[in-house]
């Protein structure tokens, strides 16, 4: 059996995950896969060093062993803060606004994929699978190829990919996928990604492209969509549990009767979260006798704090939400309770579960994992009804969702009427079709047709 390597930019380190932190459904699928094929997951720390000396610090932890290196803080500025989350991230999320190009970035950038590929080429064997995970390591696939790699390597991008007129501002855009085009298999989330891809191989690179098979100088690349999903059962298992049953009393008792509306989100600007606060307020503007019978719970955990762009947005959010709160409160009631705090995922099922609606409007998402657990989340007797974008990945598969234009405000305020509104019958058929395919499509379906179509 072919060993599983997995390189992503952060590890999840098992031994570290069981001392109390939340796994989630992708690290539970990657570290089922590794456990059976003794494989290894390598990458990033997420811990700086002064000097780096090549020191990989290897820890085993039920079947699975990761190997990690540090960075230096010139790395970690112009590799991590920089390149991946000033200029792709906000390109691949069509906020060319906010993108940043910087030389010293994607100086930073080659140099940390480069000290990837040397630190993990004396790691694997011949007939190892290697699956490279994200916009931090797009080259990563070139440079082991350089270094003498033979195995068969995929790849898979878990954000957007841009259409062809964005991504052509990028610096050296055709070198970037010309590396890509070293892996065997390259996986989208969507197959708008996918067909963006193909079409920028075949307008800017002239590669041929034979349906989902791109030819380029003598190599021949798979390029398809992998939808990831949620780890079904473990994710529905919370619902036994003491801390997802106290979570859901929590929300009930502190809502006195009140509406529910939800959003858990990332503080990121693509998940359109200015967009959907004035939204709220203009629902409540529009229909002032709801103001007491509804309540709106955002929570948004902090990330990228280094990043100017989300200082700037969490500044705005405190702003919003006070201005909100301030127009409409009473002296026992507020309508907007934001929350710039993480919880763990059991704590989260029984949010979910207490929510009547579950807005998740992201302006751009690769997928969104949240729409996706809220619905695992709900009671099928009496489930919420899930608010979603059209500009999420997950909208392809989540057909029972009301899909909003986040950019509308009339979109969202319609669509937050008829989600309260909407009667049993309809909630229960709109989910019913919803559930089913989380459970067929999950996190390890997800994994397992990756898998096979890299090892042809």
């Amino acid at each position: 059996m072919s060993r599983l390597v997995v390189v992503s930019n952060r590890v999840s380190v098992p031994k570290a995950q069981s001392a109390g932190g939340a796994q989630g459904g992708l690290a539970v699928a990657l570290l089922a896969a590794l456990r059976e094929s003794r494989g290894i997951w390598f990458g990033w720390s997420g811990e700086e060093t002064e000097a780096f000396e090549g020191k990989i610090d290897f820890q085993r932890h039920d079947g699975v062993t990761t190997a990690t290196i540090d960075l230096e803080p010139q790395d970690v500025e112009e590799y991590y803060n920089g390149y991946a989350n000033r200029t792709l991230w906000p390109l691949f999320h069509f906020r060319i606004d906010l993108t940043e190009f910087e030389r010293d970035f994607g100086k930073g950038y080659e140099r940390v994929n480069d000290r990837f590929a040397q630190n993990l080429i004396p790691l694997v064997e011949p007939e190892d699978l290697i699956w490279v995970h994200d916009y931090h390591l797009m080259p990563l696939g070139e440079r082991l190829r350089s270094l003498g790699a033979k195995n068969r390597i995929g790849f898979f991008l878990h954000i957007p990919w841009p259409p062809t007129s964005l991504f052509v501002s990028l610096p050296y855009h055709a070198r970037l996928v010309r590396t890509m085009l070293s892996y065997d298999v390259i996986g989208f989330q969507t197959v708008q990604s996918l067909d963006s891809f193909l079409y920028y191989c075949e307008k800017e690179l002239g590669a041929e492209v034979d349906g989902r098979t791109i030819h380029f100088e003598g190599r021949s690349v798979r390029a398809d969509a992998f939808p990831i999903g949620v780890d079904f059962e473990e994710f529905t298992a919370f619902e036994g549990s003491g801390d997802a049953r106290q979570a859901e009393q929590r929300i009930l008792s502190s809502s006195r009767g009140r509406k529910v509306i939800i959003g858990v989100d990332r503080l990121d600007y693509s998940k359109g979260l200015p967009e959907r606060f004035d939204a709220i307020g203009r629902f409540f503007d529009l229909h002032p006798e709801r103001t007491a019978k509804t309540l709106f719970i955002q929570i948004a955990p902090p990330s990228r704090q280094d990043v100017g762009s989300y200082q700037e947005i969490r500044a705005e959010l405190e702003s919003m939400a006070g201005r909100i709160n301030g127009a409409r409160s009473e002296v026992d009631l507020v309508p907007i309770r934001y929350v710039n705090q993480g919880y763990p995922r059991r704590e989260l099922f029984g949010f979910y579960r207490a929510a009547h609606v579950g807005l998740v409007t992201p302006l751009r998402d690769g997928m969104n994992l949240v729409a996706k657990e809220y619905v695992a989340a709900q009671d099928g007797e009496d489930p919420g009804v899930l608010v979603l974008s059209q500009f999420a990945g997950a909208a392809d598969q989540l057909d029972g969702a009301l899909s909003v234009n986040p950019h509308s405000h009339e979109s969202m305020t319609e669509a937050i009427r008829e989600a309260l509104d909407m009667p049993l019958d309809e909630r229960v058929g709109r989910w019913q079709g919803m559930i089913d395919n989380l459970r067929q499509e999950d996190v390890s379906w997800w994994r397992d047709r990756f898998i096979a179509a890299l090892k042809g």
